[in-house]
């Protein structure tokens, strides 16, 4: 590969928060940090480039969104997702959680019903409570070994008044990439009970061969005419630091009405740096893009070869995208808090706890396997040396 994805890079010092935050977050500095959903390789060489450009210039002051900026935005999403965005269409947003509140708080009304699919994105639930809205669940059915939608479930929920719908695709931490078909009968009763859809869809770039992922606004007129789609160079490009993302709007009145909220709160700014790293990645990131890609295949590969012995009790939930694992916990017989002192006393990693996406999530934990694979191993091993302390027959 063109690019370098095995170098060790020492974040601690940093005030990293997936590092430096170890002791605040699991109550331990001393373990393999394989967590919070950013990645431990640089970034694409073109953008720090483009930074340390900007930089060297010295000026700093207030800055306008360049000309071509949601352009670049709408030239990657027809390359890499056959979508034909309209430029015109984006807005910005200081962050995708940032943006799942202002939607929130511009098209419904305290009291409003949010529908999610958990086991989720924990965010997704405070975005929803902490701006007074109720929360209702459509769990997503488990097989044992694949998630899918319970389309049954969402209608019954659907028909009592949710006003709101957020989507998360790919979906985060179950690793499902929805397929055409699973998004059109889902958008189709979000549609016919008249509830808006926000699509998160900051993990879009990241898919694994095989797998397609679908635009929800690009389905149809109607999809897009009653949709939001959320984006960001974030997790693509590691540079979730920057919290500059944007939230695409088809319909022009809904789109004022966003970026109203957004100038009411004096948050339609633009950051020097942020602005060239989201144009930067999106212009020139592809080849990275692409070497990255096939490192997390491997890795993938790794820890699923890794998990395969049917006597090990741990079992990999396959994701079809994002660089986050889902760890199935159940037959080593631990729930909650247990489960947890067993992760982090026994195996010596922070990973994320199953039940903060939600009451389904209780026995799995969430793996991220964005690092160099010598420090993926080392988390492997470290785990397996744990269970087989545990269960030494």
């Amino acid at each position: 590969m063109a690019y370098d994805f095995d170098t060790l890079i020492n974040r601690w010092g940093t005030d990293s928060v997936k590092w430096d935050g170890l002791t605040e977050r699991f109550g331990r500095q001393d373990l393999i940090s394989m967590w919070v959903a950013d990645m431990d390789f640089a970034s694409p060489p073109e953008v720090v480039e483009a930074l340390q450009r900007r930089v060297a210039q010295g000026v700093y002051g207030y800055t306008r969104r360049p000309e071509n900026y949601f352009i670049a935005l709408a030239n990657w999403q027809k390359a890499r997702h056959s979508w034909d965005m309209d430029p015109d269409w984006g807005a910005h947003a200081p962050g995708v959680v940032a943006s799942l509140n202002l939607l929130i708080q511009t098209f419904t009304e305290p009291g409003d019903k949010v529908m999610i699919q958990p086991p989720v994105y924990p965010p997704f639930y405070g975005a929803i409570r902490n701006n007074g809205r109720k929360v209702v669940e459509n769990p997503l059915a488990f097989d044992g070994t694949r998630y899918t939608m319970d389309l049954e479930d969402a209608s019954k929920k659907l028909m009592n008044g949710v006003k709101m719908v957020i989507l998360c695709s790919p979906h985060n931490p179950v690793g499902r990439v929805w397929t055409r078909a699973e998004l059109t009968r889902f958008g189709e009763l979000c549609l016919s009970y008249g509830a808006l859809v926000v699509s998160d869809e900051i993990h879009a770039d990241l898919i694994y061969p095989q797998y397609i992922h679908t635009p929800f606004a690009a389905i149809s007129e109607d999809f897009a005419d009653h949709s939001f789609t959320c984006v960001s160079p974030s997790k693509t490009f590691n540079l979730a630091g920057f919290h500059t993302s944007a939230v695409v709007i088809p319909n022009p009145s809904m789109r004022k009405q966003y970026l109203d909220t957004l100038g009411r709160l004096s948050l339609n700014f633009t950051q020097p740096l942020a602005a060239t790293a989201f144009m930067t990645a999106y212009q020139q990131g592809g080849p990275w893009l692409d070497d990255l890609l096939q490192y997390l295949q491997v890795n993938l590969a790794v820890v699923e070869k890794f998990m395969m012995d049917p006597a090990f009790p741990i079992r990999v939930i396959h994701p079809e995208g994002t660089y986050l694992v889902w760890l199935d916990f159940h037959q080593l017989g631990l729930l909650g808090k247990d489960l947890d002192r067993f992760i982090l006393a026994e195996a010596g990693l922070a990973l994320d706890e199953g039940y903060i996406f939600g009451a389904a999530g209780d026995g799995f934990q969430r793996m991220n396997i964005a690092c160099p694979r010598i420090v993926l191993q080392q988390g492997l091993d470290s785990l397996k040396s744990a269970v087989l302390t545990r269960q030494p027959g």
